[in-house]
C-alpha cells in the first residue's frame, strides 16, 4: 500500500473526527461517550438483541456489555430474555431512555446543520455528494470474503437469496431440480468450494466452482446482494474464485449464463471471459464463456 494513500486517510480520519465531535468526554454535551449515544440510538424505540447491536457496530462483546451496563446505571436501558430463547439477550430503552434519545437526535440534526450552515449551496452538494460516495466506499471496505462450508446459515441464505432472484429474473422463473445440480457435495472441497462475503456477520455475495477433470473448474452460484450492489463486489467476488481456482492447479474456468443477466454477462465479458459454444446442456443458460488462467490470478485489493 503506497504511504501517501495511507496518510491521506488519516489525515480525513483526524478532520472527520475532530468535526463531529468524537473526541469529545461527553458527546454532544450529553454527559456520556460518543460510544454510549450510538448505542442508544441503535437501540431504537423497538428494542434490538444484544448480539445485533455487537454486529452492526463491528464490536466485540465485552465493550458492548460495558456500554449497556453504563446506559443501565443511568437508567436509560433495560436488558432482559427476547423471547423464548433464554440465552438471547434484548436491550430495550426506558421512558428516560427513549426521551435522551428524542435529545440527542435533536443535538445531532443541530450539528448536522452547523456543518453545512457556513457553506454555499453549490459546496453543500458537493459535500452530500462526496459523503455518499466514502459511505458505500467505506462499505465496501468492511467486505471479507472467505470459504464457508455451503451447509452453514450464511451460506444458505445466500444460495436462498440467489435462486429467489432468478426466479423472478428469469422469464420462465427458475426451478433448481431442473438446472444442472450444484449441490453441497459438488461446493465442499475436494469436489469444489464456496466463497461467501459477510459485512458485519450479514452475508452480502457468494460464489462457487465445481472442480473438473483436465484443470478446468466451472463457476456457479454467483450472486451480490443488491444493497451492495455497484461497490465492485462482484468483480471481487471473481478475482478472489480465479485466484483459488489458480491455487489449485485450474488453468481454465468455464461458465453460463442466461441471457436477463445483462450485468453478469458485461462483467465476465471485462474481466476477460471470452463467448464459447456450448459445453453443456444447462436450460437456462444462453452464453457459455471461458477464460485461460496460464497466466495466474490473484485476488482482487
Amino acid at each position: 500500500m503506497e504511504q501517501d494513500l495511507v496518510e491521506r486517510v488519516r489525515r480525513f480520519n483526524r478532520t472527520v473526527t475532530q468535526r463531529v465531535g468524537a473526541l469529545d468526554d461527553a458527546y454532544l454535551s450529553r454527559g456520556r461517550s460518543l460510544g454510549q449515544a450510538r448505542l442508544l440510538w441503535e437501540i431504537g424505540g423497538e428494542g434490538s438483541e444484544v448480539r445485533a447491536l455487537r454486529s452492526r457496530l463491528g464490536l466485540d462483546s465485552g465493550y458492548v456489555s460495558r456500554l449497556l451496563r453504563a446506559l443501565q446505571a443511568d437508567g436509560l436501558v433495560e436488558v432482559g430474555p427476547g423471547g423464548t430463547d433464554g440465552r438471547v439477550r434484548t436491550a430495550r430503552l426506558t421512558a428516560a431512555g427513549l426521551a435522551e434519545r428524542a435529545e440527542l437526535d435533536r443535538r445531532s440534526d443541530e450539528l448536522a446543520a452547523s456543518i453545512l450552515e457556513p457553506l454555499t449551496a453549490r459546496q453543500r452538494d458537493r459535500m452530500i455528494t462526496a459523503m455518499a460516495e466514502v459511505e458505500r466506499l467505506l462499505v465496501a471496505s468492511l467486505v471479507r470474503i472467505s470459504v464457508a462450508d455451503p451447509r452453514q446459515p450464511e451460506a444458505r441464505q445466500c444460495i436462498r437469496a440467489y435462486v429467489a432472484e432468478l426466479g423472478q429474473r428469469f422469464a420462465d422463473g427458475f426451478e433448481p431440480a431442473r438446472s444442472i445440480p450444484a449441490d453441497d457435495a459438488d461446493l465442499t472441497p475436494p469436489a469444489g468450494l464456496l466463497l461467501v462475503a459477510m459485512v458485519h456477520e450479514e452475508p452480502v455475495g457468494c460464489v462457487a466452482l465445481k472442480f473438473r477433470p483436465d484443470s478446468r473448474a466451472e463457476v456457479k452460484r454467483m450472486w451480490v446482494a443488491p444493497a451492495v450492489r455497484g461497490l465492485g463486489l462482484g468483480r471481487r467476488l471473481l478475482a478472489e474464485i480465479e485466484a483459488r481456482a489458480a491455487d489449485r492447479g485450474v488453468r481454465t474456468l468455464r461458465l453460463e449464463t442466461n441471457r436477463t443477466l445483462d450485468e453478469a454477462i458485461e462483467l465476465y465479458r471485462t474481466a476477460g471471459y471470452r463467448e464459447v459454444p456450448a459445453f453443456n446442456d444447462e436450460p437456462y443458460a444462453h452464453h457459455w464463456f471461458e477464460k485461460s488462467l496460464d497466466a495466474g490470478a490473484t485476488p482482487a485489493p
